[in-house]
């Protein structure tokens, strides 16, 4: 099983989709994950094109009450889709909306899918209908077609834990996981200031035992590749300073280590 490293454009809003394609490619990633909007799909395709990169776009749902996410995300859907990236990562629906609002936005993405081949994953994030570790099992047993982007960083912020006590909801969403955000969360936000100090090192175990549990149920089913998106934050996601409000760490150096843990790790 090949595993895909994948670096995000978040964070590097101040470049040029070119300027961070050749950043990107020398660091050694294998693609980018990239929010871009209608204007800038295009050439996001084509720049990942030209420098031998793969690309997931991702989607989000927007509007002041459900009708109008429902329209935005449908339509948002059917556009990215018809870029051909290597998936959809979307943000679906919110924790505000009822099930059968949020499933209703899952069943959209199904049928988009299967209109056009693209495969399309929902984000564990806060806010959204996959908000928690429990908040998701009704969903999983009801929509068993449901497949996640494995953010797990945001349910330890939301539980204030990591999840020792809720083995059966991870290990559920485990089972239908198929791509990887490798953000390391603590109780009290969703990224740790720098998961390279030694202060964090059961944070980082806690959450690479769950990637671990992926690859492994991939690699048993005979899949082709394992992605994985490493996603820590910029500023303002990243801790920064009071006043100078300067980061306490490079986001892209944690970036880049995260890729290296992984393939030493995994031996990749």
């Amino acid at each position: 099983m090949k595993t895909l490293f994948f670096c995000p454009m978040w964070g590097m809003e101040n470049l040029t989709y070119t300027e961070a394609a050749k950043r990107v490619k020398a660091a050694g990633y294998d693609g980018m994950e990239i929010a871009a909007g209608p204007d800038k799909r295009n050439e996001a395709v084509q720049v990942m094109h030209d420098h031998g990169l793969e690309l997931i776009l991702m989607a989000f749902g927007e509007g002041s009450n459900f009708a109008e996410h429902k329209k935005k995300y449908h339509d948002d859907l059917l556009n990215i889709a018809s870029y051909k990236p290597s998936f959809i990562n979307a943000h679906t629906g919110h924790d505000y909306f009822t099930f059968e609002q949020n499933a209703e936005l899952i069943q959209i993405a199904l049928d988009v899918q299967k209109q056009t081949g693209v495969r399309i994953l929902h984000e564990t994030h806060r806010g959204r209908f996959s908000y928690s570790a429990p908040a998701i099992q009704y969903y999983l047993l009801k929509i068993p077609e449901l497949r996640l982007t494995a953010d797990y960083s945001h349910w330890v912020n939301v539980a204030e834990s990591y999840l020792a006590d809720q083995s059966e909801n991870v290990n559920r969403a485990i089972t239908v996981s198929d791509h990887v955000h490798c953000r390391v969360g603590h109780p009290e936000g969703p990224q740790v200031n720098d998961p390279r100090a030694p202060e964090w090192k059961d944070a980082l175990e806690s959450h690479a035992k769950w990637w671990d549990a992926i690859r492994s149920r991939l690699q048993k089913a005979n899949a082709a590749t394992l992605t994985v998106t490493c996603e820590f934050g910029p500023a303002g996601y990243l801790p920064t300073l009071p006043f100078t409000q300067q980061p306490v760490a490079s986001q892209w150096d944690i970036n880049v280590f995260m890729k290296d843990y992984l393939k030493k790790r995994w031996q990749v």
